[in-house]
């Protein structure tokens, strides 16, 4: 008689550093907090033969692969997740979706919008196909944020008048702090502005429920030359970044991103004001959300505090006992759990942000871009 049950979904992880070790936290604990059809770990792949082996031990996948190409060939494996640099995304992820998987990428979706618009393409197509095109805006899974969330949508603040987020680090500010990457316009696209200022647009447009229309923005690029491995070498991106948007609601927002800001480790500061209510979150406090009712009478208003652990709050139900707190990499087990409901039953669980979200998001990174290059004239979208 045949097993009625199917094979577990076979993951692949593009990239073991920084993300990938988040991104293979997630696969390896969400079928314990949550109820997701079952995974296996099938490979972890990089371009270093040595490393990456290392990694699938210490990070507890089945096997190591150096060629992403013959990987997302393979019949085991179901979901491509790519944890590479940005201007990797477009190439490994059209060819996952070509080839049948579903995809997770990490955000940025892309190095610039014509890349973007090419995944969108691949990722429209094999949505028809049932498949799944996710995009890693991992902070739409912090629960706290995904309570502001659900005060937006029941009406708790109003009319939204306006809104800040500052997503403020501080890990460049030794002007000897080495050349990677990330700082290279050619495989980071944009610096802190894409990097961490994608997080901060990403939010005010999902919190709020509106879209940037216009844009007014400024880069600045505060240490010019950073040693590399023969020498010197130029930084080609942005440290900081700074921008005015404008929203299809009637509201404005404004967004201040910095890699140089001393004493601020991975601080996302959200703050958002309506005619009955405000908002205010700081991801180095992530359990705590603060509101202020602004229908109370004037003598009673004040921010509240509200502690987000219990199990009515969102996702809180696979975790611990209220007021026992969950740290930055539950959000990742979160967003594999979304991801899968999708995959099982994407008429209920829809994915979002999706390509497309990416896409959008990309043209306003471009256009702060333009802005900057055009002494701060206004960007229309």
């Amino acid at each position: 008689m045949p097993d009625p049950s199917p094979r577990p979904l076979g993951v692949a992880l593009i990239g073991y550093a920084f993300m990938g070790r988040a991104h293979s936290q997630a696969w390896r604990t969400v079928e314990a907090a949550f109820d997701v059809p079952a995974i296996a770990r099938k490979v972890i792949v990089g371009r270093d033969e040595q490393a990456v082996a290392e990694a699938a031990q210490r990070l507890d996948w089945e096997e190591h692969a150096t060629d992403w190409r013959e990987v997302i060939s393979r019949e085991d494996v179901d979901i491509v997740d790519i944890c590479t640099p940005g201007f990797l995304h477009a190439e490994i992820a059209i060819a996952a979706l070509e080839a049948g998987k579903h995809v997770l990428c990490e955000k940025p979706l892309a190095n610039d919008t014509a890349e973007a618009e090419a995944m969108v393409e691949a990722a429209r197509a094999a949505t028809a196909r049932g498949q799944v095109a996710a995009l890693g805006f991992t902070y739409r899974r912090v629960p706290a944020l995904a309570l502001a969330k659900q005060f937006v949508q029941a009406g708790r603040l109003g009319t939204l008048r306006q809104a800040k987020a500052a997503y403020l680090q501080d890990w460049l500010v030794d002007a000897e702090a080495p050349m990677s990457w990330r700082l290279r316009k050619e495989t980071a696209g944009s610096g802190a502005l894409g990097d961490i200022g994608s997080h901060a647009i990403d939010q005010i447009q999902h919190l709020s429920g509106q879209r940037v229309t216009a844009v007014r923005g400024r880069l600045a690029t505060m240490v010019p030359e950073r040693p590399g491995e023969d020498g010197p070498e130029q930084v080609t991106v942005d440290d900081a970044a700074w921008a005015t948007l404008e929203l299809d609601g009637g509201a404005t927002a404004s967004v201040e991103v910095s890699r140089m800001a001393t004493g601020a480790k991975n601080s996302l500061r959200i703050e958002l004001f309506g005619t009955d209510g405000a908002l205010r979150f700081d991801l180095e406090s992530p359990n705590e959300l603060w509101f202020l009712d602004a229908t109370a009478p004037v003598a009673e208003q004040g921010y509240t505090r509200v502690l987000v652990t219990e199990p009515e709050h969102p996702y809180l139900e696979a975790w611990w006992p209220q007021g026992h707190v969950l740290g930055w990499e539950n959000a990742f087990t979160n967003q594999a759990r979304d991801l899968l409901l999708a995959i099982s039953d994407g008429e209920t669980h829809r994915f979002s942000p999706d390509f497309d979200e990416g896409l959008a998001l990309q043209r306003v990174l471009d256009a702060i871009i333009d802005s900057d290059a055009a002494d701060g004239t206004t960007i229309t979208l």
